[in-house]
């Protein structure tokens, strides 16, 4: 069995950007976790599966996004999950919803797979820093991010799935949207 999810994975530049953010975490508080996967936006959280299913799980999920078309994300600075998250804010617009909703649709068609919608509201978001922020790092780094800027808008143009090996998670496929 081995650890996956699903997300929208910026482009390199923009995940580079990003990167910078989180580098700061690290070198002024200490956060490491949000250097262990690209720039995402979760749309299926980590879920444990056999690994002998992964090609047919990327073939169904390649089929599954045939039907949708890419589509801009805008972000719109950063945003907190108190006291323990800090992440750059993804607009969410009616293009995002429906993403949200073709891909929960997904899990719930093809349970053999183990991946299951978050039962929490869907609060896009980009982390920089999460659960290795204490509180008092929280909100020293918070009162430093706070009233920072960050916009910037990129093509959702795939479905990435990520695969845990056993430090850090890497993109194991990209599922493209079609025009």
């Amino acid at each position: 069995m081995k650890m996956y999810f699903v997300a929208v994975v910026l482009p390199y530049a923009l995940n580079e950007e990003i990167k910078v953010f989180k580098n700061l975490m690290f070198e002024r508080w200490g956060c490491a976790v949000g250097l262990k996967s690209p720039a995402h936006i979760t749309l299926v959280p980590p879920f444990w599966m056999d690994a002998a299913l992964e090609k047919t799980f990327v073939r169904d999920l390649d089929e599954s996004c045939k039907n949708i078309q890419p589509f801009t994300i805008a972000t719109n600075n950063f945003s907190a999950f108190k006291p323990r998250t800090i992440f750059i804010k993804p607009v969410l617009d009616d293009p995002l919803k429906k993403l949200k909703n073709d891909v929960d649709t997904f899990c719930k068609t093809h349970t053999q797979y183990g991946a299951k919608p978050d039962t929490r509201p869907f609060h896009p978001h980009i982390t920089i820093a999460t659960r290795d922020l204490n509180k008092q790092a929280f909100a020293e780094a918070w009162t430093y991010f706070e009233t920072k800027t960050f916009t910037a808008s990129f093509e959702a143009n795939g479905l990435a799935v990520l695969r845990h090996n056993t430090k850090i998670w890497e993109v194991i496929h990209t599922a493209t949207f079609h025009v």
